[in-house]
């Protein structure tokens, strides 16, 4: 029973690194580049219709691919940037790329929902397109981004379940190798549960905090 808890616990502290490092690293490059697609966009506050295009189809590509054979894709690339295509850390790697053009779609939507009478106002008095980008478009936005971020963090949980059961380590290492193939019902309805239990919290999380950034 105690050998089972460690288990558990460890394949706990690996998907939480997962998640944590990859969703850290995915809100670093989705944020700005859900800003680019909105300030490049016709009539945005940098036009470029031809980087607005390229950067969307970089997007859709990536968007499109689905997860399990996004990894095996980024083999190569995973190897060259942690050096070991196994383990938590080569887990990352794919699960960011993952992560990265879902978030940044979704903060895209967000941003354009900002009123455009509230852009054009601060244009009218005179504002900086950095100062506007930021205390208008990232400020109005702010409750729309917190929930898509909620959504993708979930969806990397489940992406990371299944980055587990080939090699990755984490909670889905643990019910492919001891429930799935042992055929441990046990362990199986575990990890079932504290991941339930994992996504439940972090949406009440992300949905509290959304609804604060809101009433503000």
């Amino acid at each position: 029973m105690s050998l089972q808890i460690d288990r558990l616990w460890q394949g706990l502290l690996d998907t939480l690194m997962m998640v944590g490092v990859s969703s850290l690293a995915a809100l670093l490059l989705g944020l700005p580049l859900a800003v680019i697609l909105v300030i490049s966009d016709r009539g945005g506050l940098f036009a470029s219709p031809l980087l607005n295009r390229g950067l969307g189809w970089l997007v859709n590509l990536f968007r499109s691919i689905p997860f399990l054979i996004l990894m095996v894709a980024l083999i190569p690339f995973t190897r060259l940037i942690v050096g070991t295509t196994y383990g938590v850390w080569a887990a990352i790697v794919p699960l960011t790329l993952a992560a990265t053009p879902f978030f940044a779609r979704i903060a895209e939507v967000s941003l354009r929902e900002v009123d455009k009478g509230l852009i054009e106002a601060a244009q009218a008095m005179g504002f900086h397109r950095g100062h506007i980008i930021w205390h208008v478009l990232l400020a109005e936005a702010r409750p729309g981004i917190v929930s898509g971020f909620t959504i993708t963090l979930v969806t990397m949980i489940n992406a990371s379940a299944m980055a587990g059961a080939i090699g990755a380590g984490g909670l889905g290492d643990l019910a492919y190798r001891y429930g799935y193939q042992r055929f441990d019902t046990q362990i199986m309805l575990t990890v079932i549960v504290v991941l339930v239990a994992l996504v439940t919290l972090l949406q009440l999380f992300g949905d509290r905090l959304s609804r604060r950034l809101n009433h503000r």
